[in-house]
This record gives C-alpha cells, sequence and structure tokens, in this order.
C-alpha cells in the first residue's frame, strides 16, 4: 500500500498510516500507547522543535515539525477509537478559534497596535474560561485558571504574572521591578544570614520569581532567556575544556585563579 520512493503523501495518507499502525496487524508499540503514555514523547518533540528554530536549521525544523504533527495525529486516532473526536474535529476546533480570537482580521475589529491585540486576545480568552466553566456548572472561578501545570516553571510563571497584569496587579514600570528584584536579593541575603534553609529556598523562589517578572516587562520570553544563558554558559566552558585538555591538563587540577583567567578570556570572545 505504502512505498518509500519519491511519492508525495497528503494528510489523508497520514491518518490513513497512523490507523494501519494501531490496526490489529499494526505495530505492537504503537498499539500499546495511550494519551498518558505519550506525553513525555510530546514535551520532548517539542523542545526538539524549538531547538531547530534556535539553530536556524531549516531542514531539521521541517523534520521535528513533522513529528510534532505525528504526535498530534497519534493522540487524535485513539480519542478516535474511543469514540472522543477525531482528526477533523481537532482541525475545526483551532479554525473556530482562531476566526474567534482575531476579530481584528475576521471581523470588523480593526485593532493594529500590537500590545492593544495583546489585551483584546487576553480579553476574549477570559471570556471563553469563564463560558467553559459556566458550561461544567462551576460556580467559583479564578483568573488563574486553565494554566498547565506540567509546564516549564518559568514559563508558568510568566503566565501567572501576565494573566495578573491584565487586571492591573503589576508594576507600573522597569523601575519598580528593579526596586522589588533588589529586595528580594536582600531578603536572600538575610536567610542566608539566619542560615534557615526552608527560608532560604523561599526567598530564591521570590528572587527567580522576580527575575520572571523583569523579563516579561522587558518583553522577552523568560525561557528562550534562560535558554540563551545556558547556550553561552555551555560554550564558554567547552572552549575552557579545550585550552586545558590541549596543555594536556585536567579540570581537577585548575586552580579557581587560573578558571578565572580562562573564563574572562571567553567572555571577552565573540
Amino acid at each position: 500500500m505504502y512505498s518509500n520512493n519519491n511519492t508525495h503523501y497528503g494528510l489523508q495518507d497520514l491518518l490513513a498510516i497512523m490507523e494501519t499502525m494501531r490496526g490489529s496487524d499494526g505495530c505492537a508499540w504503537t498499539k500499546a500507547q495511550t494519551f498518558k503514555s505519550l506525553t513525555e514523547h510530546t514535551l520532548e518533540e517539542a523542545y526538539e522543535l524549538v531547538d531547530a528554530i534556535e539553530k536556524n536549521d531549516m531542514d531539521e525544523l521541517k523534520g521535528e515539525l513533522a513529528d510534532l504533527l505525528n504526535q498530534i495525529v497519534f493522540y487524535a486516532q485513539i480519542a478516535k477509537e474511543k469514540q472522543l473526536f477525531n482528526f477533523d474535529d481537532v482541525i475545526n476546533h483551532l479554525t473556530d478559534k482562531l476566526i474567534r480570537r482575531h476579530p481584528d482580521v475576521f471581523a470588523q475589529g480593526n485593532v493594529q497596535d500590537v500590545e492593544a491585540l495583546e489585551k483584546q486576545w487576553q480579553e476574549i480568552k477570559q471570556q471563553e474560561r469563564l463560558a467553559k466553566k459556566k458550561k461544567t456548572d462551576q460556580n467559583k472561578h479564578s483568573l488563574l485558571d486553565d494554566i498547565a501545570i506540567n509546564l516549564p516553571a518559568l514559563s508558568m510563571a510568566n503566565k501567572l504574572q501576565t494573566r495578573a497584569a491584565s487586571v492591573g496587579f503589576d508594576w507600573e514600570n522597569i523601575t519598580d521591578v528593579m526596586a522589588k528584584l533588589e529586595s528580594e536579593v536582600v531578603e536572600l541575603q538575610e536567610a542566608l544570614a539566619e542560615e534557615n534553609r526552608a527560608q532560604i529556598l523561599e526567598e530564591l523562589g521570590d528572587l527567580m520569581f522576580s527575575c520572571v517578572n523583569l523579563s516579561r516587562h522587558l518583553k522577552a520570553d523568560p525561557e528562550k532567556v534562560m535558554r540563551q544563558a545556558n547556550r553561552k554558559f555551555k560554550k564558554r566552558f567547552q572552549a575552557m575544556e579545550q585550552i586545558v585538555d590541549a596543555k594536556k591538563k585536567s579540570l581537577k587540577t585548575i586552580s579557581a585563579a587560573e578558571f578565572e583567567i580562562l573564563w574572562q578570556k571567553q567572555k571577552h570572545l565573540k
């Protein structure tokens, strides 16, 4: 039925292949998967996609998009088997949401300013959350509902702060944010002086939360900022390793002063 030549496959081919792989004569591993068992693979594929984008590797990006699409098709096929919904329902849901959330494009919203669009976006999403609560007969609702608990911590902090800021719970400017950040450093120093482990960790968390706040006010994604810092550290450390290896030495034999000299040298290199 399927070949490995230059046949140009389409969406219906992909859906049919997944159905076959989940069928009685399909792949044993594929048939054994569930919604929950796939989640770790989905997260991994999403991170690999982001990595390809940040490396600006378009060939890799195409492959990673395919891998992520495979996850979506996989979930839809499992849902179809359970008679919950199918892939067409997913497409319909997405299309309806895009139209509903973009009155600036599909209605007479005529909003062009980016900040105004962001405010409008948050208002529409809040209306959707309220409608969802009414549908499930839950009288109590929170602005912070529907934020996935499995998000990376920096992303979750950013979402929590963005939701709160949508109703005015926010610092007005960078100066206030920096002042808060500095006060958190002082509180952490005080906890360190008292050698109170629980308090130290709490104040450290507050400091990190404030760093996310600063990132948000700078209109920067904290996850992206942190990934960039990680890549920079990795590059510099590996460069130090190469220098030490070239001298036939071991990192374990390098003194703190030598490490500092090597590190400062890498900092001044582009």
